[in-house]
């Protein structure tokens, strides 16, 4: 919106656009009123960052399982983005119910807290039991953040087996697109 005041012109613009009114050497714009010069550079730095596809989320599927078959073990992948949002999931046949709730919570918290979930399990055997009242958090072993170039874009959460073995799991299915 530009309001016009005398022989004052003041612009009032998110910020978003301001940044197409800058020159394309970066230098900023000035506005000039009633004798007194301001110059505001516009500097705006737009950071990019990565994701898990469609095709990552199969990728890491069909390797989880794979490594899951080749032990004989039933379980529950999950995949989520960055959010914990769930992006993929598969239950393998005999895989018991419980695990889907599971598998997905491994994955959220992996995600959501940014570290595995063995990290959190640890912390609490370890005596810090309030940290149990950390809403939405799944404090078992067998959820791991996938991240790349320091990020973290996503989570694979397994259920079905032994902590360990999920982590193991979960950590095939990474390594399928991250090597």
């Amino acid at each position: 919106m530009v309001a016009a005041t005398g022989s004052c012109i003041r612009l009032f613009l998110p910020l978003a656009f301001a940044m197409l009114v800058r020159d394309a050497g970066g230098a900023g714009m000035a506005e000039t009123c009633n004798n007194w010069r301001h110059t505001q550079p516009v500097a705006f730095i737009m950071k990019s960052k990565q994701y898990l596809t469609v095709e990552d989320c199969r990728k890491i599927l069909a390797a989880s399982e794979a490594e899951a078959a080749k032990n004989g073990w039933a379980v529950c992948i999950a995949v989520v983005d960055d959010g914990g949002h769930l992006l993929a999931f598969q239950r393998l046949d005999g895989c018991a119910p419980a695990s889907v709730a599971i598998g997905q919570g491994k994955a959220r918290s992996a995600a959501l807290r940014r570290r595995p979930t063995k990290n959190d399990e640890d912390m609490v055997n370890n005596g810090r039991t309030s940290a149990l009242s950390m809403p939405g958090i799944t404090f078992l072993e067998g959820g791991i953040p996938v991240i790349v170039g320091g990020e973290t874009i996503g989570a694979v959460g397994v259920s079905g087996v032994k902590s360990s073995e999920d982590a193991q799991i979960a950590q095939a299915g990474i390594d399928a697109i991250l090597t």
